[in-house]
């Protein structure tokens, strides 16, 4: 049976191939503008935009109504893995502002907010996986399951980067192409 849970783990697969992209940028110190500006859209608009108000908006409440707090414990610590998930983002764009400008210690503020970003949704997308998303599995009916999914088609279908789920993960597709 597809489940919500499932769902949230098939964005964590794509989520992980964009996180090794970025890795592999590090490791060649790419200084493609245009890949890193590429790779903070695709976070923005698929780990955060989609993802993360997928969890935030939808099952992160449920959970909370099946008895979870969000002031500790596990949705807790997700809630502020996301937030400082965003502030890598936002580093990260601030060096690319920087780096186009011609400041070249930008670079490494880019790579530095890479490199945490990298650390964090690793750990983040492990925990996930392996605690809270059980926890949720032991939580929901199968109605809960179903009807969260019902509630993700809704998202996953509002126009993510630039068109439909799809195109995220032919984005990032694309840019695995460049760091084989």
């Amino acid at each position: 049976m597809n489940t919500a849970t499932k769902n949230l783990e098939n964005d964590h697969v794509n989520i992980l191939r964009l996180i090794d992209v970025m890795e592999k940028m590090l490791l060649v110190k790419s200084k493609n503008t245009e890949h890193f500006e590429k790779t903070v859209s695709l976070i923005k608009s698929y780990a955060d935009g989609l993802h993360h108000a997928k969890e935030e908006n939808l099952l992160f409440p449920l959970m909370v109504k099946r008895g979870f707090s969000l002031e500790q414990g596990p949705t807790a610590v997700m809630l502020h893995d996301h937030a400082e998930g965003r502030d890598y983002v936002k580093g990260m764009t601030e060096g690319i502002s920087g780096y186009k400008k011609g400041d070249e210690a930008a670079l490494a503020k880019i790579f530095e907010n890479m490199q945490g970003y990298i650390i964090l949704l690793r750990n983040h997308i492990a925990k996930e996986n392996n605690v809270l998303f059980r926890m949720a599995d032991n939580a929901f009916s199968e109605n809960d399951q179903q009807e969260l999914l019902k509630e993700f088609a809704k998202v996953e279908n509002e126009g993510v980067c630039g068109g439909l789920l799809n195109d995220c993960i032919t984005a990032i597709a694309k840019l695995e192409s460049e760091y084989k």
